[in-house]
């Protein structure tokens, strides 16, 4: 097999690596990174386009800035480009030049001061962060935009974000009282609103603020008149250097923030910002309101803003549908409720904010009487309306709407909708017209496509569906651009309404005229004559012969289109990956991506992952390598050959590859939580089974495979193992030889010993001489190697609560699952085991009794694995003990009310369980229920051990970090007699770290039962 090599056209130049050598030699503090996978990381952003970077350089503060441009002077060739969340959906932080990524150190609050009203932040701190630390002092940072999960301040100040309810609070301009940055050349510029006085003074030093400070007093008040008529007048209207607002003619101020908040990163790197901040209001309400066609949302919006609205989002049919697909859907179904007999094809969400409650609900009720009437007549294509005052409701039904953009690229088939003209903004009196042409423009080149977005504003998100690996496609892109500024022209609005430029910005001077865009062009070169910050994005300086970039520049299609189709379609989970970035969402209680949160480096999150992946199978195509050929594993070596591979300092990418998969908890979240469902675990073990072809697999890989065979012959000395796994030597052995730590104790005594008197032993012969009335009293109990063999009483537990419950429980015998095998790319062996399993189930499924396994992500393994290789066909079903639990009748259960002496308990469910199956939580709630017993659920991410992840030592101290992020303060809220955990690696962890073992929540309802009986 031939290596997959870094193309030598992709290697770091002299120029940048004599930068990058001196660097390191300098005293900045922060991470130099520039190894391949570290630099296709950030080579794509939530566009189509993809610019690989010479580096990452990711500060740790202002010194580290001025260094990175007070060596940069001494090397006029080098370029950069800021980066945070890297949500931008037009390419603005790519680069070829340095990606300076401010999100992995640069995050923190400095200061809260709500007496005055204001906070200072650092650029790469997270939007919800920042609101979750303002929350307490009654305040939140206003502007909101759908990726508020991961897009930092950088970013928002850098492309001037708004989003929902911006005509009531605003764009971030609005918010912002200062900025300090750092000029390309080194030099700190420290910006507020300054009297045009004191501008005047000012501008006559000769240091360059006072050289930017001349160019923005003739430009912004010089051209005042040719700016004014040109600019429409339009809430979200984005300039890109804001000459309009950089002087305030009514107060005679001037504010060089406003040009760089909208900027793209092309006058400086933003370092820390003062913004203002708002009062959250006490009373919230949103109406949901349901259209026959997505026409009529559309017109029917100016009639809520002149209602007093404080906002108005609108979704079509496309982006509604696909949420029904997606895991959202369960939080919000009753929430947004079909109409019997009605089609919903359209849906305005529109928001009442107030500090005062009889004022939103006299508002509520004049629009109510208006809608009522409306669908009772038929009008304005009003078919209902939903009304909640509940905050957590409101919140889950505008993260759906926030989840469009990924969900828009879970369409089916090969083109997607995707990012380029979807941010066009018009005076909202013209949207709907616009957007009736817009769709005819789209249908008139047969095209699928989505929308939602802010009708409030007159900004809405067309996602046109393509697939850019068609060439003529990618030329109908372009094609369509033009047209699309044509449209907007028309209707006297702009190409870009909230999303900035990018790679669109050759449609700059076209819009600006030649007169005001050399305005810009010497604005651009007053702050950065050498044309150092972002280059090509808005403008280039006025003495500069550089270039723009444009729409037609190279995007990720460019390379994925010489991927041979096979390939895709083996590793198309990774193919999928359209660069949303949920899966950067910082927030720790979610279970998205630990391994991600806890290294805060971009190559190890699914989005990182499926770009390596994508690399990776490139080269192997572009390098003669055979798909067919490969998969089947002729590839492979012989043992003494990948021995020596192994020894030898070879030259291959597929070495990066690996550190980032070996990075990955297979917690499955990301098959769930991403909208576009990218499944890192399937792809992760199919390259690990290409991978070990060649080289050789660590003794750790063997003895995580074979746990299923090791751990019965264990179980039959299970004293005697354990006495040998607790010897100090043998420890220090196998954390030296194989790598694992904290093996976990056999049960003493054995499953088999302890249930011998409650589980009935499988016999088919005698279950299949039962009628079928006596057959619905028994349970089948599916064994796991996990709860069978190290927490057996778990098992045990079940089988008692099964006899509580009036049936009969059987216990099958064990049976490899095989789970352990996909984790680690044994994907042959996988498939032998998963055939053999399958018809040893099929076999007990036609008994037509349940078959119910205790622990649910080996259970998941059944049904999502199993299924993937085609080899386990057939109708066995084995179900989660909760499932099992929720099918049963009402009368089975004893009703009782809580007893005020009854400790509430706590439910942390395990993060495959809840992602996987989102009611989870809400079934164990309402099963406590019917027995009295209360119950909270705890809402955490990961707990940081993922089977075998855990355990081993090179990944002890991030799985000790995960537990900490989120589960460790959790668990310190309650009693550990409160605590239960559904997850066996869950508890598993917890019992290392606080020294207990929580109770699974089946043991905790037997208990429940005990206690009234």
């Amino acid at each position: 097999m031939n290596l997959p090599v870094v193309p030598v056209e992709s290697t770091v130049s002299d120029d940048y690596r004599t930068y990058l050598q001196r660097l390191e030699k300098s005293s900045f503090s922060g991470d130099i990174e520039y190894s391949y996978g570290s630099r296709l990381a950030v080579a794509t952003d939530n566009s189509v386009y993809q610019k690989l970077p010479q580096a990452v350089i990711h500060p740790k503060g202002i010194n580290d800035l001025q260094i990175i441009g007070e060596l940069a002077n001494q090397h006029p060739q080098v370029k950069f480009s800021a980066r945070g969340g890297g949500t931008g959906t037009n390419g603005q932080s790519l680069t070829d030049g340095i990606v300076v990524d401010m999100s992995r150190h640069m995050n923190k609050v400095l200061e809260i001061n709500p007496e005055e009203g204001w906070v200072k932040v650092q650029s790469g701190v997270v939007k919800d962060a920042l609101n979750d630390a303002l929350r307490p002092y009654g305040f939140f940072f206003s502007p909101d935009l759908s990726t508020s999960n991961r897009a930092t301040l950088g970013g928002m100040i850098s492309t001037d974000a708004s989003g929902q309810g911006s005509l009531v609070y605003g764009k971030t301009s609005d918010h912002v009282l200062g900025l300090t940055s750092v000029l390309a050349n080194g030099e700190i510029l420290q910006t507020q609103p300054l009297s045009v006085a004191e501008a005047e003074q000012q501008a006559t030093r000769s240091d360059t603020y006072g050289r930017i400070l001349r160019q923005v007093l003739n430009t912004c008040c010089g051209k005042r008149e040719d700016i004014l008529a040109k600019f429409p007048r339009m809430n979200r209207f984005l300039t890109g250097y804001d000459l309009e607002h950089a002087f305030d003619e009514e107060k005679q101020l001037i504010d060089v923030s406003r040009l760089i908040t909208g900027s793209e990163g092309s006058l400086v790197f933003v370092a820390e910002a003062k913004l203002s901040l708002t009062k959250i209001p006490k009373h919230t309400a949103l109406v949901n309101i349901k259209y026959d066609s997505f026409e009529s949302a559309l017109r029917h919006a100016p009639r809520m803003i002149a209602a007093q609205a404080t906002s108005v989002e609108t979704v079509d049919s496309k982006v509604l549908n696909l949420a029904r697909t997606d895991i959202i859907w369960h939080s919000i179904s009753n929430l947004i409720e079909d109409v019997p007999g009605k089609e919903m094809l359209g849906l305005n969400m529109v928001e009442y904010n107030s500090n005062d409650l009889d004022e939103i609900k006299k508002r509520i009720a004049r629009l109510e009487e208006e809608l009522t009437a409306s669908a009772e007549k038929g009008e304005y294509g009003v078919i209902g309306y939903q009304l909640t005052f509940d905050k957590a409701d409101i919140n889950k039904i505008y993260a759906m709407r926030k989840k469009s953009v990924g969900l828009l690229g879970n369409t089916k088939g090969s083109q997607k909708p995707i990012a380029f003209a979807e941010d066009t903004g018009v005076p909202p009196e013209n949207l709907a017209d616009f957007i009736m042409e817009f769709r005819a423009l789209l249908d008139g080149h047969g095209l699928q496509y989505g929308m939602f977005g802010h009708v409030d504003a007159g900004v809405l998100h067309v996602r046109p569906a393509l697939d850019l690996c068609d060439v003529e496609q990618e030329k109908l892109m372009h094609q369509i651009s033009d047209e699309v500024v044509a449209l907007v022209a028309k209707y006297g609005g702009l190409m870009w309404g909230e999303h900035g430029k990018g790679f669109r910005s050759e449609y700059g001077p076209a819009f600006f005229g030649e007169s005001l865009f050399a305005e810009l062009r010497r604005i651009k070169g007053a702050f950065d004559p050498g044309n150092k910050m972002n280059p090509g994005k808005i403008c280039t300086p006025i003495d500069s012969d550089d270039e723009l970039v444009k729409v037609s520049d190279p995007k990720r299609a460019t390379l994925d289109r010489t991927i041979p189709v096979a390939f895709k379609e083996t590793f198309k989970p990774a193919m999928d990956c359209n660069g949303n970035g949920l899966c950067f969402n910082y927030d720790t209680t979610s279970p998205m991506c630990p391994s991600s949160k806890i290294t805060r480096d971009r190559r190890h999150s699914p989005k990182g992952r499926a770009g390596l992946i994508r690399e990776w199978l490139r080269l192997l195509a572009n390098q003669g390598v055979d798909h067919q050929a490969l998969m089947n594993g002729q590839y492979k070596s012989s043992w003494l050959t990948r021995w020596q591979n192994s020894r030898a300092d070879t030259e291959d990418f597929s070495h990066e590859v690996l550190e980032a998969m070996n990075g990955c908890l297979a917690c499955k979240s990301c098959s769930s939580q991403c909208p576009v469902k990218v499944d890192v675990p399937e792809f992760r073990a199919r390259f690990l089974n290409v991978y070990y072809q060649r080289y050789l697999r660590p003794l750790k890989h063997h003895l995580v495979a074979n746990v299923e065979s090791l751990t019965p012959l264990m179980a039959k000395l299970p004293r005697v193992s354990n006495a040998l796994m607790n010897n100090g030597v043998a420890k220090s052995l196998l954390e030296k030889v194989a790598g694992y730590v904290d093996a976990p104790p056999m049960s003493v005594p054995t499953l088999s010993e302890q249930s011998a008197e409650i589980m009935q032993p499988f016999d088919l012969a005698e279950l299949e001489q039962l009628d079928a009335e006596q057959r619905e009293n028994y349970v089948l109990i599916v064994q796991d190697p996990f709860t069978s063999y190290y927490d057996a009483e778990v098992v045990t537990d079940f089988g008692r609560l099964i006899k509580a419950l009036g049936k009969t429980p059987v216990l099958l015998p064990f049976k490899p699952n095989g789970k352990t095998l996909h984790v680690t790319g044994f994907l042959e062996k996988f498939a032998r085991t998963a055939t053999d399993t399958a018809a040893f189930l099929n076999q007990v499924a036609a008994l037509n009794m349940p078959m119910v396994g205790v622990d649910t992500p080996l259970v998941l393994c059944y049904r999502d694995e199993y299924k993937a290789i085609g080899a386990a066909r057939g109708d066995f079903v084995v179900h989660t003990v909760h499932e099992w639990l929720a099918s049963l009748p009402e009368s089975i259960w004893q009703s009782g009310d809580a007893t005020s002496e009854a400790p509430v308990m706590a439910l942390f469910a395990h993060c495959t369980e809840k992602t996987a199956l989102p009611k989870t939580e809400q079934i164990w709630q309402d099963l406590f229920a019917r027995v009295g017993q209360k119950t909270d659920i705890v809402k955490v991410g990961c707990c940081g051990m993922a089977g075998n992840y855990g355990h081993e030592a090179v990944n002890k101290a991030n799985s000790l970090g995960i537990y900490e992020m989120s589960w460790q303060q959790a668990v310190a809220r309650y009693q550990p007699q409160q605590i239960m955990a559904s997850g066996y690696s869950c508890r598993s962890q917890v019992n290392r770290i606080d020294e207990f073992k929580p109770k699974h929540p089946l043991q905790v309802l037997l208990q429940c039962l005990t206690k009234r009986t």
